[in-house]
C-alpha cells in the first residue's frame, strides 16, 4: 500500500513537471510592441481643455461721435491703412465753411494784434526819447507824462489785441475740432475687416449701453495672440512669461513660439463644463507667408519645466503605479518592473530609478496574453 501511495505521488510530480515544461517552452509567444528608454529632451506641460481663438492685440470698432450722412467712403473692406489715415466722412460743408470764418478771423484779428504791438513799441520807443531830452532841459515835464501816458495806452491795446488774438485761436480749434467729428481716421495701422455704411446712408452713433455695428472694424495684424481655457487645476501653475507652443487646424503641419501675457484672475464656471481659467499666449515669431486670420481656432501647449538631456520613455507604456512590462533580450521573457519618474507630458516622461538606457518595454501593454514570465516575440510593425 506503501508503495503504491508512493508510485502515484510520483506520477503527479512527473505530470506537474510535464505540465510546466509544456507551458513554459511550448506556449505560442506573445506578439509585443517595443521602446527603447533613451536620452533626449523630456518637458512638463498644460494644454488648454477647449479649442482657444486667435485674436489681435489691437482691434477697434470705430464709431462716429455724432450722426450725419456719409458723404465719402475711402477704403474697402481688406485695405491696408496707415495711422491718421481718413476712413470715412460725413456731409460736412457746413462744419467747413465755419472752419474757413474762423480761419480768416483768426487772420484778421492776428494782424490786428500785429499792428498795434508795433504801434506800442513805436509810442515806447518816442516816450524814451522824450525822457532823455527832458533830463537835459529840452523837453518839458507835460511832454514827458503825455509821451508816458500814450507808450502805457498803446501797450494796453497791444496786450488785449494778443488776447484777442487767443480767443480767435481758441474758436478756430474749435471749429477744427467739430469739423473732425465728421471724419473717421485711423488711430493705427491695420487692415480694414467690415464697413457698415455706403454713401448717401445716414449713421447714428452708438447710444451708451446699446451695442450698434460699427463704421469700420479695423484691426492690427503686426501684434498676435491666442486666447485659451486651462483647467483650474493646471492655471495655478502658470506665470506671465512662460513660453509657450501654438498650434492650428489651419496650418496642422506647422507650429509657432509663443509667451504667456496673462493669467485671468477668476474662473469661468460654464454649465456641464469644467471650471477653467482663461489664458492669453502672445505669438512671437511666424512667417511672414503665413496668413494668420482674427478667429481662427488655435490650441496652446503651455511649458512649465524642460530638460534638453534626461532618461525617457514613451508616457502611453506607463500603467498605473509606476509599472511597465520589461522585455528580456536575454531570454524573450516579460516582467513587469516597478519604476520612478520625474517630469513629463502625455509623450515622453523621464525616469529617474528602475530602468537604463537601452531597456525595452511594452508599447501595447493591453496585449492579450501578456502575463509575467511568459515568452514575447517582438512584432517589428
Amino acid at each position: 500500500m506503501t508503495a503504491k501511495r508512493f508510485f502515484i505521488t510520483l506520477l503527479i510530480i512527473v505530470g506537474i513537471g510535464i505540465a510546466v515544461f509544456y507551458q513554459r517552452f511550448q506556449q505560442q509567444p506573445v506578439d509585443v510592441l517595443v521602446s527603447e528608454v533613451s536620452i533626449g529632451p523630456v518637458e512638463a506641460t498644460v494644454s488648454n481643455t477647449r479649442a482657444g481663438t486667435i485674436k489681435a492685440c489691437r482691434r477697434s470698432k470705430l464709431s462716429m461721435p455724432l450722426g450725419g450722412v456719409v458723404d465719402r467712403l475711402l477704403v474697402d473692406e481688406g485695405d491696408r491703412v496707415e495711422q491718421g489715415q481718413l476712413l470715412l466722412e460725413l456731409w460736412n460743408r457746413d462744419r467747413q465753411a465755419e472752419l474757413a470764418q474762423a480761419q480768416e478771423h483768426f487772420q484778421a484779428v492776428q494782424h490786428d494784434a500785429e499792428s498795434a504791438c508795433v504801434l506800442a513799441g513805436l509810442k515806447s520807443r518816442e516816450a524814451k526819447r522824450i525822457a532823455k531830452l527832458a533830463e537835459r532841459s529840452l523837453a518839458s515835464e507835460e511832454d514827458v507824462d503825455n509821451t508816458q501816458s500814450a507808450a502805457e495806452s498803446q501797450q494796453r491795446l497791444c496786450d488785449a489785441a494778443e488776447n484777442q488774438q487767443g480767443v480767435a485761436e481758441a474758436r478756430l480749434e474749435l471749429q477744427q475740432a467739430l469739423l473732425e467729428r465728421t471724419q473717421l481716421r485711423a488711430p493705427f495701422a491695420g487692415i480694414v475687416a467690415e464697413i457698415n455704411g455706403e454713401v448717401g446712408e445716414y449713421v447714428t452713433p452708438s447710444p451708451p449701453g446699446v451695442a450698434t455695428p460699427p463704421a469700420v472694424d479695423l484691426i492690427d495684424y503686426s501684434c498676435l495672440y491666442v486666447t485659451a481655457p486651462i483647467d483650474e487645476v493646471d492655471a495655478s501653475e502658470l506665470r506671465n512669461g512662460m513660453p509657450a507652443r501654438i498650434t492650428l487646424d489651419a496650418f496642422r503641419d506647422m507650429e509657432f513660439s509663443g509667451e504667456v501675457i496673462r493669467i485671468a484672475p477668476y474662473v469661468v464656471d460654464l454649465a456641464k463644463q469644467a471650471r477653467t481659467v482663461d489664458v492669453d499666449v502672445q505669438l512671437l515669431d511666424f512667417p511672414e507667408q503665413v496668413e494668420l486670420l482674427v478667429g481662427y481656432s488655435a490650441d496652446i501647449t503651455v511649458i512649465l519645466n524642460s530638460k534638453p538631456q534626461t532618461l525617457r520613455l514613451p508616457t502611453e507604456v506607463i500603467l498605473a503605479d509606476n509599472k511597465v512590462w520589461l522585455f528580456s533580450t536575454e531570454d524573450s521573457t516579460l516582467t513587469q518592473q516597478t519604476i520612478e519618474t520625474g517630469i513629463g507630458d502625455w509623450t515622453f516622461t523621464e525616469v529617474t530609478n528602475g530602468l537604463a538606457q537601452g531597456d525595452k518595454v511594452v508599447r501595447n501593454p493591453d496585449q492579450p496574453g501578456i502575463a509575467e514570465g511568459v515568452p514575447a516575440v517582438i512584432d517589428d510593425d
